[in-house]
């Protein structure tokens, strides 16, 4: 029978201090990237330089894992490689001023295209205005005005003469010109002169008024006509005099971007509408101007301006961008409006540039969680991701609330752009099954991991350490503290040869210990100061630990640790609470009787026991029946439960307790309670490691120390588990006293053994166990209840047969 306990030496795996070669951290180097994630910085390294569509990157870790320092320092090492991607800009779209053209330039040519244009705007604001003042211009306008005007006058005068020499003055009047007969000293005749004519004279009078007047209206229909034909060699003196003065400035800014055929034809169309409204170019108060006609607009010269969104004039290497708030304008871009009159304008001036367009060429870094917590933010990059393209335009009119939109951009294609995503790997896994769309956009992920090995990382862990303390302006550690940070990482690792890579707790337990440096007055991080640390965060969060095992002291929970009770055992489970996770003893106990075979969960019956939990049960009643009815039916029924417990039960970690529970019941053999045990077992009864191994353990010998340690108490753990052991120091230190000892099985026999103080027996050539044995035990009590089964079932066939004979 094995009963020995662990040595304490397996209890805790303590840092050797002989591979660390420094007395403080600051004589190591910094460190880069976090320990232990190979296989996920190949996967990042993989997807970033792939380059073909849809290998863009999905890191998975939990949160504080460090995935995105990482993420960012690998990228950004990567985009020193990389060119610096085109500058881009909006320019106004004469034609179709509603759809602004989007126009690529080389990395820093954006800026000075954006400055020669405001300077070829204020150029033209001095040169036009000095044109159309010059005396050259006034005198060619002077003198089609002055021809105008002279033809005008020539045809009156000779009408005014031939009148005259009919006798008829024309005269003007307020409403127009108008002809009065004239007497022979040319004075217009009173109506009573010219009643005393004669009627023939009368009538040849009217006659020539009549025929004057009908040359006056013809005259008078040709004067809008001259009028119209000066104005439109006025017009035209003004493009030929703007074109003079406009030419020049843009002949040059054609030349110099003679190879980028965009501006070339972007310089055409302002040359064009410079000419065609060079009178936006006049001040209000110029009168030498008589075609300025329509009103001017508040800043008419603003439709000239250069909106430069992308702008890599200081980039040395591809951007590298994270988007903290990727929600739907914020990754595509937006556009503003301003307030005029009541109503809201816009232009292209008010274009808004996006995540999506400062990363194009490079990297766009965005945490999934946050971008799927923007509404139609994920739709949205799938669908610029999907077209290749990046499309301005309000959420509004994706949806489809408006059918109008006030500007329509030019698109602006997606060049080389390299998205990573980083997230909780449940997120990914949820995206694979859910979105069929995701794995066309993201076919690499970057798995990292939580723990590294700790044989080979130790060095490195201590570089990770010394490169937090001094980014953080931290003090230095200790050689000792190392030590100490390394043993307790491996602790919250769960693993004895693992070590923890979570950075937050990392970087959390470096500033407490910080702090307990700075209290007790330490140049460097002490040993003493990462324990103070340690056992300072506890305090703050084991209240309800505190008090759960207040209850049990107190004996309001039920829980001994002394003598021998036949179906009671002391189950272990963990709880969670937030950041602090603790171990709690639990009563489980087992009634058996005669029936059919079946285990009763009363968790699972109650709704209070998970699926795992129920699997686990199950379990037990196949292992039963299979090891002891084998030739014989299976006779017995049984309950299970875990007393006092008012809460959700899950997990298997109980099946081996609960399987000794009901056999204990079985047997009558009663199981001691000084031990408590843990541990998953399978139909062939051989036990399975479990979780919180440390904590379950703990958890019993801070019962077992309140209530008065006796040098028997115990736990029993699955032997798969003793690697994972980095108990407190003071249960170390009760098992190197003989105060506490934690045994390790890999059978349910073993563990029977244990809690009974029996043999457990082992099958003879025909199945039968030894009489004595507890197996034989168990054994012997089932062929009693399939016997009692069937002396039952004898007595109900005579009671029936009877019955049978009469009918």
């Amino acid at each position: 029978m094995k009963n020995t306990p662990l040595a304490p030496s397996q209890l805790y795996k303590p840092c050797n201090i002989e591979q660390l070669k420094f007395d403080s951290t600051d004589e190591l180097e910094d460190i880069d990237i976090i320990v232990g994630q190979e296989r996920a910085l190949e996967a990042i390294r993989f997807g970033i330089r792939i380059n073909k569509r849809g290998y863009n990157i999905f890191a998975m870790a939990p949160s504080g894992t460090g995935k995105f320092t990482t993420i960012k320092q690998l990228v950004e090492h990567e985009a020193l490689h990389r060119p610096v991607p085109s500058d881009w800009c909006y320019v106004n779209n004469f034609s179709q001023p509603a759809k602004p053209t989007a126009i690529r330039l080389s990395p820093g040519q954006g800026k000075v295209f954006q400055h020669d244009m405001a300077q070829l705007i204020d150029e033209l604001s001095v040169a036009i205005p000095a044109a159309f003042d010059g005396d050259e211009y006034r005198s060619r306008a002077g003198e089609l005005e002055s021809e105008s005007r002279q033809r005008e006058i020539t045809e009156l005068n000779q009408l005014r003469e031939d009148a005259e020499n009919a006798h008829i003055l024309l005269t003007e009047t307020v409403t127009g010109y108008g002809f009065a007969p004239a007497d022979e000293n040319g004075v217009a005749m009173t109506p009573e002169q010219f009643n005393k004519l004669d009627k023939e004279q009368q009538h040849k009078i009217q006659e020539s008024i009549f025929n004057l007047q009908e040359r006056l209206q013809q005259l008078l229909k040709k004067f809008p006509i001259w009028r119209k034909e000066t104005k439109r060699k006025l017009q035209a003196l003004n493009r030929e005099t703007a074109a003079l003065a406009v030419n020049h400035s843009i002949d040059e800014l054609i030349e110099k971007y003679a190879r980028q055929q965009d501006v070339i034809d972007y310089l055409n169309d302002v040359q064009g509408d410079i000419i065609e409204h060079v009178r936006d170019f006049v001040p209000h108060s110029e009168k030498a101007l008589p075609f300025l006609e329509m009103p001017q607009e508040g800043n008419p010269l603003k439709r000239y301006q250069v909106n430069l969104i992308v702008d890599f004039s200081n980039k040395r290497a591809a951007p590298v961008i994270y988007e903290d708030l990727p929600n739907y304008s914020n990754l595509i871009g937006h556009t503003d409006h301003q307030a005029h009159m009541g109503s809201l304008i816009t232009d292209f001036t008010m274009i808004k540039p996006g995540a999506l367009h400062q990363a194009n060429g490079g990297y766009l870094i965005i945490d999934a969680r946050k971008i799927l917590f923007q509404p139609y933010a994920w739709e949205s990059l799938k669908r610029t991701l999907q077209a290749g393209e990046i499309r301005i335009e309000p959420l509004e009119r994706t949806l489809s609330l408006i059918t109008t939109s006030p500007l329509e951009p030019q698109p602006i294609p997606l060049i080389d752009l390299k998205i990573i995503l980083f997230g909780d790997p449940l997120l990914y896994y949820l995206l694979s099954v859910y979105d069929p769309e995701f794995p066309d956009f993201f076919k690499v992920a970057a798995d990292f991991d939580t723990v590294a090995n700790r044989e080979s990382s130790t060095h490195e862990y201590a570089r990770l350490l010394a490169t937090i303390a001094r980014r953080e302006k931290l003090r230095p550690l200790s050689q000792q503290a190392v030590a100490r940070v390394i043993e307790h990482s491996s602790r919250m690792a769960g693993d004895a040869e693992k070590l923890l890579t979570h950075l937050r707790s990392i970087k959390d337990l470096l500033t407490e210990s910080d702090h307990w440096a700075e209290e007790n007055g330490h140049t460097l991080i002490a040993n003493s100061d990462v324990q103070q640390a340690i056992d300072h965060k506890i305090h703050r969060l084991d209240m309800i630990r505190e008090k759960l095992y207040e209850n049990i002291e107190r004996g309001t929970v039920l829980i001994d640790t002394e003598g021998k009770v036949a179906g009671q055992i002391n189950g272990l489970s963990v709880l969670q609470l937030g950041e602090f996770t603790f171990g709690q003893p639990s009563r489980i106990t087992a009634t058996t009787r005669l029936g059919s075979g079946k285990v009763v969960d009363i968790e699972r019956e109650t709704q209070l026991g998970g699926a795992i939990h129920s699997k686990g049960v199950l379990i037990l009643s196949s292992f039963i029946a299979s090891r002891y009815a084998r030739n014989s039916p299976f006779s017995l029924s049984a309950s299970l439960v875990f007393e006092q417990s008012y809460g959700h039960v899950e997990g298997d970690s109980a099946s081996l307790a609960e399987l000794c529970v009901i056999l204990s019941s079985l047997a009558q053999v009663p199981l001691r309670q000084d031990l408590a045990i843990t541990g998953s077992v399978n139909q062939l009864g051989h036990v399975q490691p479990i979780g919180g191994v440390n904590e379950k353990i703990e958890g019993f010998f801070d019962i077992c120390l309140k209530k008065g340690l006796t040098g028997t108490q115990g736990v029993i753990i699955p032997a798969a588990n003793v690697k994972y052991l980095m108990l407190r120091w003071d249960v170390v230190h009760a098992a190197q006293s003989g105060q506490f000892n934690i045994y390790a099985v890999t059978t349910m026999d073993e563990a029977l053994e244990l809690l009974t103080g029996m043999e457990a027996g082992a099958a003879d050539a025909q199945g039968k166990y030894p009489p004595a044995s507890f197996n034989g035990k168990v054994e012997a009590q089932l062929l009693q209840f399939t016997a009692i089964s069937k002396e039952f079932r004898l007595k109900a066939e005579q009671q029936e047969t009877p019955k049978n004979s009469e009918g």
